[in-house]
């Protein structure tokens, strides 16, 4: 680890964001997950509901820069074309 006083508070910093990092991934990925899943049940309205949590929660990510803006989107964009592929059938 390091010996000087500015590189163990870099250290810690870097710690805590990582922490925070892994936290809004993981709600993204279950904001993801159920999303696909009402899809694949065919269930019209939970999955618009859940879109709805998803598209926020991947701007909330966007902000906080743990996505890339253009990844955000094109994961919006693939969510939204299943949701509507849905309510189409």
């Amino acid at each position: 680890m390091a010996n000087h006083q500015s590189a163990i508070k870099r250290h810690k910093q870097s710690e805590n964001r990582r922490l925070r990092n892994v936290a809004t991934k993981s709600n993204l990925r279950t904001a993801v997950k159920k999303v696909t899943d009402a899809v694949t049940a065919g269930n019209a309205e939970e999955a618009a509901k859940s879109l709805k949590t998803a598209v926020s929660t991947l701007d909330s990510a966007v902000s906080k820069k743990v996505l890339h803006r253009n990844n955000a989107s094109r994961k919006v964009a693939r969510l939204t074309k299943a949701v509507s592929s849905i309510k189409a059938k």
